[in-house]
């Protein structure tokens, strides 16, 4: 079967490969990937990797590379192990990718994103979403329903860690929020804050493009350009007795960005750390205590949330295909994919590949 696969940096070739075959285990489930996004994980492997992906085998999972990338993804089940009682042959399903121990210290708790065995789908099993076919364990699947797209289904994931952002900066109706940083993790974590009833809301981005896309988002959202304008400042002009927003959610994992939150923020206000910063960040910690405030970090999701995020995405609430700026085949993946997207001449925001 053909599959895209990571060797190295710069290094992604689409292969022949072995299909899966033998007998499926009694939790095992055969799916078809339908359609699947090019994450900002992806591209971090891409660019300078391998980081994620396995050099040796997995401590859990067992997976090395050549990996097999794709952890976005929709898919049909084709067959499925005699166990697997919560998908049938045919079903249309989202994937949850993470895979973990269900008896370590944080599986008994349910805390199963948190597992320091953890692996991934697409990153570090055998199988990925970008192939004509792959193995998962049933508790990967979530079964969709005729209301949500194909596309909808393979946004699921990344919708997931932006809904937990939010979640973590218990940002609620009436809210007033800032979103720093609308690359695709943004773009969602802002449509997500207009989901959960922010009455206002600050943008805070440097690229007109990705701008102009939040304006599409949330036509009510008040954007900036941290080059030209003075983000904190304009905040605290614009709300309640300028004391600054209730939350603030950085979304792209840089010092600067962090600090533009700190200082948007009222006291006791509450900062989302959402965005990976790739190398340490230097911080006013005065400030931090001066104002009293909280710092929630997050990794992932927990993994029961994709119920639910699925009735926002059918409901209307959560529009997560305006995101998609591109779908493309496998051929194409690096040059009209990994390429692309890196190209800052080029505007994109999520690019979805077929094979």
């Amino acid at each position: 079967m053909k599959a895209v696969r990571f060797h190295a940096a710069k290094d992604i070739r689409v292969e022949e490969v072995p299909a899966p075959s033998g007998r499926l285990g009694p939790h095992d489930v055969l799916i078809k990937p339908l359609v699947t996004g090019i994450c900002g994980t992806d591209l971090h492997e891409y660019m300078a990797g391998p980081i994620v992906t396995p050099r040796t085998p997995h401590v859990y999972t067992g997976a090395v590379n050549p990996q097999i990338l794709g952890h976005e993804f929709s898919a049909i089940v084709a067959d499925k192990g005699a166990a697997a009682s919560n998908v049938a042959v045919g079903d249309r399903v989202s994937i949850q990718p993470l895979i973990s121990p269900r008896d370590d210290y944080y599986g008994r708790r349910g805390l199963y994103h948190l597992s320091e065995k953890m692996g991934c789908v697409g990153l570090s099993w055998a199988w990925g979403g970008m192939a004509e076919y792959a193995i998962v364990n049933d508790y990967n699947l979530a079964v969709v329903p005729k209301g949500v797209s194909d596309v909808q289904a393979a946004m699921i994931e990344p919708a997931a860690v932006a809904v937990y952002a939010v979640d973590r900066g218990h940002v609620t109706s009436g809210s007033t929020v800032l979103v720093s940083g609308v690359g695709p993790i943004g773009a969602l974590t802002l449509l997500a804050v207009k989901a959960a009833g922010a009455a206002v809301i600050f943008v805070s981005e440097p690229n007109a493009y990705r701008r102009n896309l939040a304006k599409q988002l949330v036509p009510s959202a008040i954007c900036l350009d941290p080059a030209k304008d003075d983000v904190a400042g304009h905040i605290k002009e614009n709300t309640e007795e300028g004391v600054g927003v209730d939350v603030a959610m950085e979304c792209v994992g840089l010092e600067a960005s962090l600090n533009t939150c700190v200082a948007a923020i009222r006291r006791q206000g509450r900062v989302v750390q959402t965005g990976l910063h790739m190398k340490p960040a230097s911080i006013d910690a005065l400030l931090w205590a001066l104002k009293d405030i909280t710092l929630e970090a997050t990794w992932c999701y927990p993994v029961q949330c994709w119920p639910r995020i699925i009735r926002m995405v059918e409901a209307g609430l959560l529009p997560v295909e305006k995101i998609c700026t591109a779908e493309i085949g496998s051929d194409d993946v690096v040059e009209k994919g990994f390429d692309a997207l890196l190209d800052k001449s080029v505007n994109h925001m999520k690019i979805l590949v077929t094979v």
